[in-house]
């Protein structure tokens, strides 16, 4: 059982704090050799904060995280190529299993 106040919430919020932090990271540095070292100071940042059990303490550092988060995020951040908003979403829709042209329908008018 765990001794923290706060919820699972909270810890996923956290969780996708940090994920957003990684990824921004990623889209500034394409080389992973490179990144890996930020994703350790990034690591190093949030481990740093582990132990705050003050919410408002915490409410305090989580807000200017999301705050300098937003002050670096990438105007043109990397979307995998088959995701929403890639260059292959929906290229190769299957085709449509209905008939292309209806001929019943038509023929009544």
């Amino acid at each position: 059982m765990s001794t923290s106040p706060f919820t699972a919430a909270h810890r996923l919020y956290v969780k996708s704090l940090y994920k957003r932090y990684l990824k921004n990271s990623l889209d500034w540095t394409v080389r992973r050799d490179l990144w890996r070292g930020q994703a350790m100071m990034i690591r190093a940042e949030f481990e740093s904060n582990r132990n705050v059990h003050d919410p408002r303490a915490l409410a305090l550092i989580l807000q200017k995280a999301e705050e300098q988060l937003a002050a670096v995020q990438h105007p043109d951040p990397y979307i995998p190529a088959v995701f929403p908003g890639g260059t292959k979403w929906e290229r190769n829709l299957p085709p449509p299993l209905g008939p292309i042209f209806d001929h019943e329908a038509q023929e009544h008018h």
